[in-house]
């Protein structure tokens, strides 16, 4: 019974939440450009036949109106339940397969022994991924699907905690993807370092550390203050995405 009902909720997962919205996801492609070398962007521009990072970023939300790739749908969340490591839950009935998949992608990408379309989709979900893993909500909390569950007023209107993270608080900027990455702060070469030189698991870790900040609804009726609050984390998480999806990318390109 107790495996029945973690596979309905790992099922029920999938059926919302889509990381950054499309704003959010193509800020962070934009960012990764800014930070790739010569190579790897020649090399990238090949692969995608010219498409932009910014708009191959959202390819893996939109095939999921393909029956095609349903076997993808568990690749964009993990659960981390509190106290616990991404070690803890790797492989089980509660663990999605993002952190899984960026990792396998990686090493695939770089044995250059994959097909033109292989290598072309999995360059596609990775960016995608990447920007997934640094959502808060998409390293989900035990019981509440990555707060979908969680229901809240976005300014009067019905919602939830997930989607105020993936779209709500970004699309109330009224900030097109390329104005909201430029209105992120530019890290010094330093931080940009240090912010490389972390794992893929440091990376959902993080996402999990911020969870006090993500909960702290009140009285679930969230809107100005929630956002002057919080935007910032959601903005240090796009922009982190994108410095290290550039990282990536450079390691297997560049």
């Amino acid at each position: 019974m107790k495996k029945l009902i973690v596979g309905l909720f790992a099922l029920l997962v999938l059926t919302d939440g889509f990381g950054w919205g499309a704003t959010g996801h193509r800020a962070t492609g934009l960012i990764a450009e800014r930070y790739l070398t010569n190579k790897a962007k020649k090399r990238i521009q090949q692969i995608l036949s010219g498409e932009s990072l910014a708009m191959a970023s959202t390819w893996m939300d939109e095939i999921r109106s393909d029956s095609t790739y349903n076997y993808t749908a568990d690749w964009h969340w993990t659960t981390i339940p509190d106290g616990e490591r991404y070690e803890d839950v790797e492989g089980g009935t509660l663990d999605g397969k993002l952190i899984m998949m960026i990792e396998k992608f990686t090493k695939d990408l770089k044995s250059g022994k994959l097909t033109a379309k292989q290598e072309t989709e999995y360059l596609k979900m990775l960016v995608h991924m990447v920007g997934d893993l640094h959502q808060p909500l998409h390293v989900g909390r035990l019981g509440d699907r990555g707060g979908n569950n969680i229901k809240v007023k976005w300014f009067r209107n019905d919602s939830n905690l997930h989607r105020v993270w993936d779209s709500e608080m970004i699309d109330d900027t009224k900030l097109s993807y390329t104005e909201l990455a430029n209105s992120f702060i530019i890290p010094e070469k330093d931080v940009i370092k240090k912010w490389q030189g972390t794992s893929v698991r440091d990376w959902a870790m993080e996402s999990v550390g911020y969870r006090p900040q993500v909960y702290d609804i009140g009285n679930s009726n969230l809107g100005y203050q929630y956002s002057y609050k919080y935007f910032f984390v959601a903005k240090t998480r796009m922009l982190q995405a994108g410095v290290r999806l550039a990282g990536l990318l450079n390691e297997i390109y560049g």
